[in-house]
């Protein structure tokens, strides 16, 4: 292919007179007719100058007769990620991701220069992830910053960064980081497999997209098999630990990999501290989020059958009857509880917690004196909602509540039946669930394995045989 065919193949390709981002530049280098390709915004412009006054003074006579592309970058190209190859869908792409492409007349191959540059915002805490001692750097939507932030805490060769493109359209950069020494093979083997598969146009939500095509026919089940941090030190440390780590490109979390349930009872907070402080914070976290899931469905049940309500108990009993019936009292509190988390969400951030504050305050004081709700009904949702931001996964947290709603279901339908199948239920899911590479959601309980349990729920100390 001449070098006017390869510059108008490329330019009708990239749709140059399309988009006004879509940049294209004309020079000479050594008497040769060149072409530069590039996104203007996602490139380094005093990068790009510097070249071009370089190829500016390039002789004539250097530049005669070299016709391989390799040659010509190591005499003419000063850049340091430079590439070269003949595959114009490849040149497309990297020039649409931030490379910069210069075709040169008479070379065997178009040059792909690396001068990308991403709008990004700094790497504070993130909001969701905090701790109260240690790093205060968090993941951002860059793939190439967050490698740097996990490549910072984990100086050995054996950590390696594997990128896969996922999407027809929107060509997302997977990254795949794990330990090469420490890693499963066979299940890395899978799930590179599984995401070379993943056949759609786009991952439009990024990370959700990413664990949908991850975990198909599998939507009806609440338990999430994918934990997200945002934080590097928490994916280094996993790394470390063995497990995999993706990075999708926009997106500011990793999602480790392979998880189970247990693994949602660790937290960063927990190895801050000293490992008695740490096991305290682990088991007290524990018990009170299992508390959201039983709490109101076990007082539901004993306020329909007030004869098994024990004397020591008795403070549970309903003093006065509401307006609505219990039901629907439990039902509309739940749903309202969303309602004040969704309001506060798309509340500016100066206001959210003083709309929070108020839309409580102002409806619970209102809804008792009206007689619409019982106060001690109130109470208890109350600690339910305060208690369910003790576990950081959301995804955990809505599967706990879609249960729980499922319970006080079946007590309204069948009483003492509907708790105990209820419970059958969650059991039964449980232990049904397999994880992104197929294992057992309940493991290491389910097949047990007493040693990785008690890693899991006790903070253990350092030593040279854990992370």
């Amino acid at each position: 292919m001449t070098y006017q065919e390869t510059v108008g193949k490329i330019k009708d390709k990239l749709r140059v007179d399309a988009s006004f981002d879509m940049m294209f530049r004309e020079l000479r280098v050594g008497h040769r007719a060149a072409s530069m390709f590039f996104v203007d915004g996602l490139t380094k412009d005093e990068v790009l100058e510097r070249m071009l006054e370089f190829m500016a003074q390039i002789p004539p006579q250097d530049a005669e007769g070299i016709t391989d592309a390799k040659q010509f970058i190591n005499r003419f190209i000063t850049f340091i990620e430079v590439d070269c190859t003949a595959d114009t869908e490849k040149v497309v792409t990297m020039v649409l991701s931030g490379v910069t492409a210069l075709v040169v007349d008479g070379l065997d191959r178009i040059i792909l220069i690396d001068t990308r540059t991403y709008p990004v915002r700094g790497v504070q805490e993130p909001e969701s992830d905090r701790v109260l001692r240690g790093a205060r750097d968090g993941l951002v939507e860059t793939l190439v910053f967050n490698a740097a932030m996990i490549r910072r805490r984990l100086r050995d060769p054996s950590l390696t960064f594997e990128v896969i493109s996922v999407g027809s359209v929107s060509a997302t950069d997977v990254c795949l980081c794990y330990m090469n020494g420490r890693v499963d093979q066979a299940y890395l083997g899978k799930l590179r497999k599984r995401l070379k598969s993943i056949t759609i146009p786009s991952l439009t939500m990024g990370q959700e997209s990413l664990a949908e095509c991850l975990l198909r026919g599998q939507w009806h089940n609440p338990f999430p098999r994918i934990r997200y941090s945002e934080r590097p030190d928490c994916a280094a440390a996993c790394i470390a630990e063995g497990q995999i780590v993706v990075l999708v490109d926009n997106s500011p979390a990793a999602m480790i990999l392979p998880t189970s349930i247990f693994d949602f009872s660790q937290d960063t907070n927990d190895f801050y501290f000293p490992p008695i402080v740490g096991t305290y914070l682990r088991l007290v976290r524990g018990l009170i989020f299992m508390a959201t899931l039983f709490l109101t469905p076990i007082w539901y049940w004993l306020i329909k059958n007030p004869e098994l309500i024990p004397q020591a108990l008795d403070f549970i009993r309903i003093k006065e009857p509401g307006g609505l019936p219990l039901i629907v009292q439990l039902l509309l509190v739940e749903m309202l509880i969303d309602v004040l988390k969704l309001a506060s969400l798309n509340t500016p951030t100066s206001l959210s917690n003083a709309l929070s504050l108020v839309g409580a305050l102002v409806f619970g004081e209102f809804a008792v004196q009206a007689g619409l709700f019982e106060a001690e009904l109130l109470a208890y949702m109350a600690f339910v909602a305060i208690a369910s931001f003790t576990q950081p996964s959301h995804e955990l947290t809505y599967a706990f509540k879609l249960f729980r709603l499922l319970l006080i279901i079946l007590i309204w339908l069948f009483d003492g039946w509907g708790l105990l199948g209820g419970m059958l239920t969650i059991l039964f899911v449980m232990v049904t669930t397999k994880t992104v590479e197929g294992g057992r959601y309940l493991y290491p309980v389910i097949p047990f394995n007493g040693k990785a349990l008690m890693r899991l729920l006790f903070r253990q100390a350092i030593s040279r045989h854990n992370s």
